[in-house]
């Protein structure tokens, strides 16, 4: 089979695992940077350049479009979809992924335990926003971050009220959500491929930081879920339409609740958490769906 897996980072772990896998499995595959591609747009011939030579006979995309090129690498997700190439993650689906607002609608109305959100529109009423999420302390996230970039946790009232306004002033956009406390400084990734649970971890803050991400020093331990988280999870992946991915949860006494679902999800940690070969379950994805 002819893959091309999308991605302008070719030394990252997934992006390398994937490859190493495929070629495995007797695959032609190649990475390509979506960064560098040229989009052809033409009457019943859409076609994609890279490096000045036309791609052809493309069977599968994997696409892994880092956050901040969001718009042109899904641009070329599209294009691919028009040559008729099976995506893992289609192109609308990773749009839907990126939007933190609109994920968080589409996962409520899929009737999914969310922390109680707020979005305005840079209100005044700024007392009035951390009440309504049940007072101090409150999470305070950036609608652009990623891996906890841009997470600001707000221990009392009067510095939520200084944070949301500073960001007000600055007009970036933020939501306000209610911390739960029960969680620990702990969350729950889950991987979800073709709508069944392949590996989940716990992921847990280091000392004194409320994150749990990998990448600010979390730790992270193989989980057995419940009944119920499994599927949370997997109804999540399916409200979003995505076929592959992370979703991150919060255990608390309500049930688990959606803080994101992940439409790059990395392999790294849950590969060295769990030990399952997750690289190896992408890849039997697209034998089967191709």
């Amino acid at each position: 089979m002819n893959i091309k897996i999308l991605s302008a980072a070719p030394n990252l772990y997934s992006t390398k695992r994937i490859l190493e896998v495929a070629k495995k499995r007797k695959h032609n595959i190649e990475i390509i940077n979506h960064t560098k591609c040229d989009i052809v747009i033409e009457k019943k011939n859409p076609c994609v350049y890279y490096k000045g030579k036309k791609i052809e006979n493309v069977d599968a995309v994997i696409p892994r479009i880092g956050a901040s090129v969001t718009f042109y690498g899904t641009a070329v997700v599209r294009q691919f979809e028009m040559m008729r190439c099976f995506t893992t993650t289609e192109s609308m689906a990773l749009v839907r992924s990126r939007d933190k607002l609109r994920s968080l609608q589409i996962l409520s109305r899929a009737g999914l335990g969310l922390p109680k959100t707020i979005f305005t529109n840079y209100s005044k009423n700024v007392e009035g926003i951390v009440d309504q999420v049940g007072g101090a302390p409150v999470i305070i996230k950036l609608l652009e971050g990623t891996q906890g970039i841009g997470v600001i946790l707000a221990e009392t009232k009067k510095a939520a009220e200084s944070v949301i306004e500073a960001f007000n002033n600055l007009q970036a956009r933020v939501i306000v959500q209610e911390f739960i406390k029960e969680a620990g400084g702990a969350d729950i990734r889950v991987i979800v491929i073709d709508g069944r649970v392949i590996g989940a971890m716990k992921r847990q803050g280091k000392e004194g930081e409320f994150r749990s991400n990998l990448h600010r020093g979390g730790t992270a331990e193989v989980i057995q879920l419940t009944d119920e988280e499994e599927t949370a999870a997997i109804k999540a992946a399916k409200a979003m339409g995505l076929d592959i991915a992370g979703v991150d949860m919060l255990q608390s006494s309500r049930g688990p609740l959606i803080l994101e679902v992940n439409s790059s999800p990395g392999l790294e940690g849950i590969e060295t958490a769990t030990g399952i070969d997750v690289a190896r379950e992408i890849i039997k994805f697209i034998e089967r769906s191709v």
